[in-house]
């Protein structure tokens, strides 16, 4: 398989920053990952009437597991002083253009999954609407993954 060029810069900056690191490369770790990622969804449809902020959270922690599919499927984890965004920065560097569009969401859920975690008081209540209307974004997040993942060498 050739190599993977778009992003290149952006993931090599990443990883001499310490935000992503080398692991060893395993489709089969990264399809794992994305079968979790289709349970947390699974139980967020369950909780978003009943529980709409711990659905958020499963909803998100869904889309971090697709993206961070991605990148085991390549061979790269993001570290504890990378966080969340590294996951969103080496997939977007390296499938947008032309997957943006699909990708977004994913920064925005962070920031409001961080609002509801970290702020709670302050933030606005997560309403089933909220959930539903998101799982429709992490779904097509998940997609994506299960698509790219075959096709995306070892990093």
């Amino acid at each position: 398989m050739t190599r993977w060029n778009q992003g290149r810069s952006t993931v090599d900056a990443l990883i001499a920053s310490g935000g992503l690191e080398r692991v060893p490369a395993s489709q089969e770790a990264a399809e794992a990952e994305l079968v979790r990622a289709r349970v947390h969804v699974g139980s967020a449809r369950q909780l978003a009437a009943t529980d709409p902020e711990g659905a958020y959270t499963l909803a998100y922690d869904a889309a971090r597991r697709a993206l961070a599919a991605v990148l085991q499927n390549q061979g790269l984890r993001a570290t504890s002083r990378g966080g969340h965004i590294v996951i969103y920065e080496a997939v977007r560097a390296q499938l947008d253009p032309p997957l943006g569009s699909m990708l977004r969401p994913f920064n925005r859920m962070r920031a409001r999954r961080n609002e509801v975690e970290y702020r709670s008081s302050e933030a606005p209540a997560v309403t089933p609407e909220e959930v539903a209307g998101d799982l429709a974004k992490v779904e097509a997040l998940i997609e994506l993954a299960e698509k790219a993942i075959p096709n995306m060498p070892r990093y």
